[in-house]
Formats: structure tokens, C-alpha cells, sequence
């Protein structure tokens, strides 16, 4: 019986529960479709970062993300840049957010305290499932250096990361994710046969001593590193399996100790690892590793969601990617600063195609990006 008449025939009650598990069912099948055996490998996703979604103050910002977020709903009826080939951009499975989900984790503003609606904000627009928020599709999300502390060093009662902990509970519930931490803060999970981490604000697994630049206490990676071996360890091994790393800060910025970057490129090294997504410094491609290293990394800088969003694509042989980004004009404002406009204008940026059978070296460009907000 077509399902739709099935719902007729039910009583309010029943048809809420059909619907819910229908829904579900969808869901599950859009993000964690295993691969059927000799099937090619065809993996679509969008990810974007620094959300930064603000409350009592710059909330224009919220309405930025929204346009993009309804940019992203419409992403199938775009085609791929000619200069990658064009065609028709596959139904993504998921969107990721590389954290700064909000941008001010646990402050109080004029008595008001900030994090909670801001919070609510991103609820409402990113959703968790595709069918609960303005956006389409099902979100993973991490945090970032503007998210707030770890649980119970908060000053005022809202904790971002308790929150995140609670939402990939229930991922791993659904069963859209393969491996979850024993603190609920980092996990990772395979569409096809790419296996995906996704490692909080960076891959280390405490603050390193030698650098207390910033707050140690907001900005404690909390295990990531050791959470990143393990996974790898028993999930991939030596499968040479496709793996994308991912998390709010990169090679690029001193918010981490650079001893900490090696000692993640020592723990990831010798996997197949075809993409290091993250978010934090601003937008573009490079290529990393360290001194010494021949194998780089491609890394993609995943830019502020108000500005646009990238898609991902990867094949059996090929990765693409662009970001899709608004076309601000620059005008001299009413008091005569220069003042953004967007009039509802896209564009393509940042093209990106790479064969997975290359050797690491020949990639884009080491170092094309443009800088944002951290």
C-alpha cells in the first residue's frame, strides 16, 4: 500500500509516528548509505564553518547565514563549474559546520546572557535532521574557539559543548556514525568507503604547555588526538581507504602549538588522507605538511557561512570542490565608510580537482585563499 495512504487510514496519533519513522528512515538512508559492493564511489557534501550566530547585538549577521543556508537548500539545481568539468550537482549527503557556531559561548551583554539564544538560532536555522530547521539536510556539527568552554567551567549556566555531546548521542543513536568518543565530542562515520573524523577545535589532546597564548582552559582539545589514532587504528588500518579530517583550526594559524601539527600529521600520516577541512582563519586552498614531509595534505579553509559554502565531491578516482560564494560590491555608506552589499548574486570560487591516484604534490596552488574573521 503507498505509503501516503496508509498515513489516510491512521488515526492523529499513528500518523505522527509513521511520519516520524519515515522521516527517520529517509534520513538514515541519506547520511549513512553504506556502499554496495562494486558500486563506484560518489560521495557529495557541503561544509562550511563560523556561523558565529549572534544575539542582542549584530544579529543581521543570523539573516546573512539564513540566505546562505537557503542557498544551500537549492544546491542540486546548480550545475558544477565548466572548469570542473560541469554537471549536475548530486543530492549531498549531509552539511558540516568546522565550528564558531555561535559567537559569543558563554558572555553576558547588557545583563543578557548571549549563548542560549544564540544557541536556539542555530537550532532553528541548521535543524538536525533536514526536517527539523530551515535547512534541507541532516548537520554534523563541532565547536570552535568562540563556542564556549568545556562542561562545568561555564560562568553561567549554558554550556555549548554539553549541547553538541547531546546531538551526537543521538547520531549514534540513528546510526549515522561510526565511532563516537567516550566524552561525546568527537566522532567519525563512512559514506561509501571514505571515512570522515571530525576532531572538535583541533587534533591535539591538551593544551600544550608551550603555548598559553590564548585561554588553555577554553581552548582545550580534550583528546582529539588520541580519539583520531584510535579510530584510525580500528577503522581503516591498512584498508588505503579515502579519509577526510576535519576540525575548526588548521596549519595556518597560532592558536595551536605547531609541535601539535606535527604530532597530528604523525598520527594521520601514513593513512590515505585526501582532504583536512577546517574552518577559523578565512577561505581557500593550500597544501600542508610538515618540514621534511613529502606527502601534503590538501587542505580546503572553509570560509564564514554568511559568505557562502563549499561542495564537496569524491569519486572513485577524483575529488572536486568549490565554494560557492556571494558577490558582495563594496559602496561608500551613509557616513561615508565603505559599506558590503549582496544583491542576491553568486558566484563560483576556488575550484579545485584532483586525482586520488596523483601523488600529493600535484594539487592547487600551495596557498589561495582570502582571510575572514577567526
Amino acid at each position: 500500500m503507498h505509503q501516503l495512504a496508509l498515513a489516510r487510514r491512521l488515526g492523529p496519533g499513528a500518523r505522527r509516528r509513521l511520519t516520524a519513522l519515515l522521516g527517520l528512515a529517509w534520513c538514515s538512508l541519506l547520511v549513512g548509505a553504506e556502499r554496495v559492493p562494486g558500486a563506484p564511489r560518489d560521495v557529495t557534501f557541503l561544509v562550511t564553518s563560523d556561523a558565529h550566530y549572534d544575539a542582542f547585538e549584530n544579529e543581521d549577521r543570523n539573516d546573512r547565514v539564513r540566505d546562505t543556508l537557503r542557498a544551500m537548500n537549492a544546491v542540486t539545481n546548480l550545475t558544477w563549474p565548466e572548469a570542473l568539468g560541469g554537471g549536475p550537482i548530486a543530492q549531498p549527503r549531509a552539511v558540516i559546520v568546522l565550528g564558531d557556531l555561535i559567537d559569543d559561548g558563554d558572555r553576558v551583554f547588557q545583563g543578557k546572557h548571549q549563548g542560549p539564544r544564540q544557541w536556539l538560532q542555530y537550532l532553528a536555522d541548521f535543524g538536525f535532521d533536514g526536517r527539523d530547521g530551515l535547512l534541507d539536510f541532516p548537520v554534523f556539527e563541532t565547536w570552535g574557539n568562540h563556542d564556549g568552554p568545556p562542561v562545568g567551567c561555564d560562568k553561567f549556566g549554558f554550556n555549548l559543548q554539553a549541547q553538541l555531546k547531546d546531538r551526537n548521542r543521538r547520531r549514534l543513536q540513528h546510526g549515522w556514525l561510526t565511532a563516537l568518543s567516550s566524552n561525546a565530542l568527537f566522532c567519525s562515520w563512512d559514506w561509501d568507503d571514505v571515512h570522515l573524523v571530525l576532531l572538535g577545535i583541533y587534533p591535539a589532546d591538551r593544551p600544550n604547555p608551550d603555548w598559553q597564548k590564548y585561554s588553555p582552559t577554553w581552548h582545550d582539545p580534550q583528546g582529539a588526538l588520541s580519539f583520531l589514532k584510535e579510530d584510525l587504528a580500528r577503522h581503516v588500518g591498512d584498508s588505503g581507504r579515502p579519509v577526510v579530517l576535519m576540525s575548526h583550526c588548521g596549519f595556518d594559524t597560532d592558536w595551536w602549538h605547531t609541535n601539535d601539527w606535527q604530532a597530528a600529521y604523525q598520527a594521520a600520516g601514513s593513512y590515505h588522507v585526501i582532504l583536512y577541512l577546517y574552518g577559523h582563519t578565512g577561505t581557500g586552498l593550500r597544501t600542508w605538511a610538515p618540514a621534511g614531509a613529502t606527502r601534503p595534505w590538501q587542505c580546503i579553509n572553509t570560509g564564514q557561512t554568511e559568505n557562502g559554502f563549499w561542495v564537496v565531491q569524491i569519486t572513485s578516482d577524483s575529488i572536486r570542490a568549490a565554494y560557492r560564494a556571494k558577490r558582495w560590491r563594496t559602496i561608500k555608506g551613509a557616513d561615508t565608510k565603505p559599506k558590503r552589499v549582496w544583491d542576491g548574486q553568486w558566484e563560483w570560487r576556488y575550484p579545485l580537482r584532483k586525482s586520488l591516484g596523483a601523488s600529493p604534490e600535484a594539487t592547487s596552488p600551495a596557498d589561495n585563499r582570502s582571510h575572514g574573521r577567526p
